[in-house]
């Protein structure tokens, strides 16, 4: 049984506006090989965060929705939460 998530991902730009473009293609492979499938990556760009994080202003926000087993949210969320390079993340079940 497969359910539709969404997460929002905050890359860092402390390496430049485009790092993110690096470590994107790494969380997409991740949800591959857990036999989830992509069904839209939406990047919102770079914006103005709420409150500084790391010292850092600004963030790139990325939607990414997918479908995957139940357990695998919380596998993707460990490995995004230890990345270098992400700000922030979150993982809802729509």
């Amino acid at each position: 049984m497969s359910n539709s998530y969404e997460a929002m991902v905050v890359f860092s730009v402390a390496k430049g506006d485009e790092a993110y473009k690096e470590l994107l293609p790494k969380f997409t492979a991740l949800i591959e090989q857990n036999s989830g499938t992509i069904e839209g990556i939406d990047e919102w760009g770079k914006r103005k965060l709420a409150y500084p994080i790391n010292d850092e202003p600004d963030g790139v926000y990325v939607l990414i929705n997918f479908t995957s087993e139940p357990d695998f949210p919380a596998e993707f969320e460990r490995i995004v939460g230890i990345t270098d390079g992400v700000l922030r993340s979150l993982v809802i079940r729509k």
